[in-house]
């Protein structure tokens, strides 16, 4: 699996206008803030019953709006989400996929050292926007 860091991620966003981020982190965190430009299919939903749940609809909806041979940048809040989204997109046949080491958040290690700077940390654009074609609900509603 390919990783890449927020920059070249963003670079490839600008070059490449078939280029889309999927931010995999869930419908409230990406609400909070997300890359400019991304949307929104998280790989996992918060149940207070059993903390992070699957989400069995993620590779339906994924398969509904982009095609197998699109690049496909993935991303979540530090790293680990989007490498298992990529990771489950490549064994669905998907060809152009790499996850954003770093996330939004950045990672980092348990004393608070920056192991990978997030999108937020370098300053690239952020946005709040969660309107039709951008947010999970009005993605999974058009999958369905």
């Amino acid at each position: 699996m390919k990783e890449i860091s927020p920059q070249e991620a963003y670079d490839a966003m600008q070059e490449d206008g078939e280029a889309v981020y999927i931010d995999v982190r869930t419908v409230e965190e990406f609400t909070a803030g997300h890359p400019e430009g991304a949307v929104n299919i998280p790989i996992a939903f918060l149940d207070p019953a059993q903390g992070m749940a699957f989400n069995p609809e993620f590779v339906e909806v994924v398969e509904k709006h982009f095609a197998r041979d699109q690049k496909l940048l993935l991303g979540c809040k530090a790293g680990p989400r989007s490498n298992n989204a990529a990771n489950l997109l490549e064994q669905h046949g998907y060809q152009d996929v790499a996850s954003v080491r770093g996330g939004f958040g950045g990672m980092r290690d348990p004393y608070g050292q920056v192991l990978a700077e997030g999108w937020a940390d370098l300053g690239l654009p952020v946005s709040q926007d969660n309107g039709e074609g951008t947010s999970y609900e009005s993605l999974a509603a058009e999958s369905g």
